[in-house]
């Protein structure tokens, strides 16, 4: 905790963004584990829709992907 309260607050956004893009690409690797023949728009396109939502995945991507 001691290292959090050191650190700049353009450091901690900077840790956040890092953690926040390592988290999505572990969720990638999920989903290319379940789907191993899909290729990277359906791999965003399952990720979004997780992330999203149905209602709202619906609303911006149409039916691109039926999942």
């Amino acid at each position: 905790m001691d290292l959090m309260r050191k650190m700049s607050p353009e450091e901690k956004l900077r840790r956040a963004i890092e953690y926040s893009a390592m988290v999505r690409k572990f969720g990638e690797a999920g989903l290319r584990q379940q789907y191993p023949r899909a290729g990277n728009r359906e791999i965003f396109l399952r990720a979004a829709h997780r992330q999203l939502g149905a209602d709202l995945y619906a609303k911006v991507y149409g039916a691109e992907l039926q999942l």
